[in-house]
């Protein structure tokens, strides 16, 4: 039966803090004392301001403790039940307006224990509202229950004096088996939950993240719950251990319980109708509407939840969009787009600039004899219409997935890759480089939106956009080697002969090299990129090859260019001596869409360990660090890259090759800009595009016009500022 325990009234609204957890020589509002910024001064009521009270129907169990300011107007205080301190700042003869809704400033017909209020609130029909703070100009109204309890922890996942181990919040993100579970607080960054869910058998470093999170806050009991300044609450159900910052707006929530809601007036949050959000941390400027089920859960700074989604034990990337969907014990890195009813993700490390389509189910449950699959898939993962995906598989980054159930698990490591199935043949068919050959628009106008459009204020991770960064060219150079060597494999295969790994290797450059070559004739069969026994076959590999190559190239000629527009470089010779004797091409690591070198990244590890970083604010401190010299480690991994595609030193760069770099960087930028708009262009003159229009005019009316699209004129002008760059570099450098 329910345990409902009988207790005096006089003992309602005090001994908030249990005796066994309250300091010696300390009340139990000291912490309270402690939370309360307003910077008012309250005094004790008059009599007659007690007779005015009393008149307008309003009890108190002791009258002595309300206290209230200079500016207190008794009345604009009526119906309401006070039990324990209460503490009420300026009441003024006004009404607040938000959004159309009105309210008289005051407190109407509410019960109300042991809380504080600042200047010209409006509290109206709040039911039961117990140990909380309230910021000045707030407006609540319609609330069940508004309540904190002693050991509240606001969706942090700590624990409180006396609590057991037992009882903590984990957030069981990447595997279902909670084998890469971490614990939520207020200020995770995606590279946080990201080093966490890692290096699972390094015990000594999962300690240290564990010790640096508790630490974080403090473990005492008795903190109240705050509602910052001009925040608005209305027609809410339940909301239990919440702490709200300031300028956030509540309409119509089910539930909210154990979570802390950041928000501030440049980042507002806003929380609607239906919503339920239990054990979490929303970030700020954050957008949760319509029927949002979240439970153990981590929402990053100006991510959305919408229309019915659904969101467990699962980390939410900045700048991230859900919607209608359902998504379990994922972490998922900035710029993710979701937004189908029937789409699932389970079980994966997604890591950013991702789009879910409709009808995706990625991460098939339950296909072993444990719920311990995963799938990691790099940036740029795009997954098409009615995708099937099963645990384990793993991607290279910028892969897009035909249509098509996919029953065996895949490790795709060529980049800019399309997967699709030929049932026909019952094969796989994986096109490297299709992105390059076929939807260049989406792919680079993919990465001016993010960039557009990353509302992050706090950019403590500096997160890379570009689709050639250190981590996709190395995955191309990787690719080189593996198509070289697939290339070389299937030649003798067809003349049934075989050969050492390098002898395939150096035949497959050399017929990828040969514009005469019959490469594409060939048969080019990779193994263990599917875990079955049919083919999964390599096409149109001598373009993506020599697309690799190309775009390897413009990656390092563009850093140089870079390096002379920065360093304000006058001549050839000022460039060649600013040239790294030693350019090696590094390891890079997506620590949660900001990309670290791997020596960075196990110097961090071994700092943590050694006691050198000693929280999660340092760690932080290690991404700005790491933030501030990307560009020059970056321009390091791009010359390093551009010496290793033609197999020469530095000292071999002289004022004819460079040269030459500079105009094929031009002939790759006119066909970058050509095929954006080719890829575009498409739309248009596809007949069955057209057919759904009486005319081209009506046509242009509904999509626009081709000529008038803004990203292409940008690209275009991007151009002609890319030729004239170049042409003052030929005559300054006297090329």
């Amino acid at each position: 039966m329910n345990d409902i325990k009988k207790q005096p009234i006089s003992s309602l609204g005090y001994n908030f803090i249990p005796s066994p957890y309250l300091p010696k020589g300390k009340d139990e509002y000291y912490l309270r004392n402690i939370q309360n910024r307003s910077g008012i001064k309250y005094r004790h009521l008059t009599a007659l301001e007690i007779e005015v009270l009393v008149r307008n129907r309003n009890t108190s169990d002791d009258w002595n403790k309300i206290l209230v300011s200079d500016a207190f107007n008794p009345e604009l205080v009526k119906n309401c039940k006070f039990y324990g301190l209460v503490r009420i700042g300026k009441l003024e003869p006004y009404f607040l307006e938000f959004h159309g809704f009105r309210g008289q400033v005051g407190l109407y017909n509410s019960t109300i224990i042991s809380c504080d209020f600042g200047d010209n609130v409006v509290i109206d029909n709040v039911n039961y509202m117990s140990h909380y703070i309230i910021g000045n100009q707030v407006m609540i109204t319609n609330v069940n229950e508004l309540g904190t309890t002693n050991y509240s922890k606001f969706g942090n996942g700590i624990l409180k004096e006396g609590e057991e181990e037992k009882i903590r919040i984990w957030l069981e993100i990447c595997n279902e088996n909670a084998g890469r579970s971490v614990i939520p607080f207020n200020g995770m960054l995606p590279g946080d939950a990201w080093l966490w869910s890692r290096y699972r058998d390094d015990e000594q470093l999962q300690q240290k993240f564990k010790e640096f999170t508790q630490k974080q806050f403090d473990d005492k009991r008795g903190y109240y719950g705050k509602i910052g300044d001009r925040t608005v609450i209305k027609n809410t159900r339940i909301i239990k251990d919440v702490w709200i910052g300031s300028d956030a707006y509540v309409k119509g929530a089910n539930k909210l319980k154990n979570l802390t809601i950041n928000s501030d007036p440049d980042a507002k949050t806003q929380i609607g109708e239906g919503c339920e959000l239990v054990n979490g941390i929303v970030g700020f400027g954050c957008r949760i509407f319509y029927g949002v089920k979240a439970v153990r859960f981590f929402m990053a700074s100006n991510s959305q939840l919408k229309y019915g989604a659904r969101l467990i034990n699962s980390y939410l990337g900045n700048n991230a969009t859900i919607s209608c969907c359902e998504v379990l014990n994922s972490l998922i890195f900035p710029a993710h787009e979701q937004h189908h009813n029937n789409s699932f993700l389970c079980a994966a490390t997604v890591m950013g600039q991702s789009n879910m389509a409709a009808g995706a189910t990625i991460g098939s449950n339950h296909n072993s004899r444990s719920p311990d699959g995963e799938i990691i898939a790099g940036r740029g993962f795009w997954p098409g219409l009615c995708v099937s995906l099963k645990h384990n598989s793993k991607f290279a980054t910028y892969i897009l997935i035909a249509k098509g159930d996919y029953n065996y698990e895949l490790n795709i490591p060529i980049p800019f890759s399309l997967v699709s199935l030929d049932a026909a043949n019952d094969r796989v068919l994986v096109m490297p480089g299709y992105w390059f050959m076929f939807n260049m628009y989406a792919l680079a106008r993919n990465a001016w939106k993010y960039i557009d459009r990353d509302q992050r204020h706090d950019k403590t991770q500096l997160i890379e956009y570009n689709f050639l960064a250190p981590d996709s060219v190395n995955e191309m150079f990787d690719s080189l080697t593996l198509m070289e060597k697939l290339v070389g494999k299937a030649d003798l295969k067809s003349r049934f002969k075989e050969a050492s790994e390098n002898e395939y290797i150096n035949l497959g450059k050399q017929l990828l090299n040969s514009p005469g070559s019959e490469v594409n004739e060939l048969e080019i069969i990779a193994e263990g990129f599917e875990n079955s026994r049919r083919k999964v076959q390599l096409i149109k590999v001598q373009q993506a090859y020599q697309l690799f190559k190309e775009l390897i190239i413009y990656y390092g000629v563009n850093h140089i260019i870079g390096l002379i527009s920065e360093n304000k470089i006058s001549s050839f010779e000022e460039l060649q001596k600013s040239f790294p004797a030693k350019a090696k091409r590094t390891s890079w690591i997506n620590a949660g869409g900001q990309l670290i070198q791997q020596k960075d990244m196990e110097q961090l590890k071994t700092n943590i360990k050694a006691g050198k970083i000693k929280s999660w604010d340092q760690v932080h401190t290690f991404y700005r660090k790491t933030g501030e010299k990307y560009a020059a480690d970056k321009f390091q991994h791009a010359f390093a890259s551009l010496l290793e595609v033609f197999d020469i030193s530095a000292n071999k760069i002289d004022k004819a090759f460079f040269k030459q770099l500079l105009q094929e960087a031009i002939d790759t930028k006119v066909w970058i800009t050509k095929g954006i708009y080719d890829s575009r262009a498409k739309d248009y003159n596809n007949p069955f595009r057209k057919m759904v229009y009486e005319s081209m005019a009506e046509m242009e009316k509904v999509t626009g016009k081709l000529t008038d699209n803004s990203f292409i004129k940008q690209q275009n002008n991007e151009l002609a500022e890319f030729k004239k760059q170049v042409a003052g570099l030929i005559k300054k450098f006297k090329l």
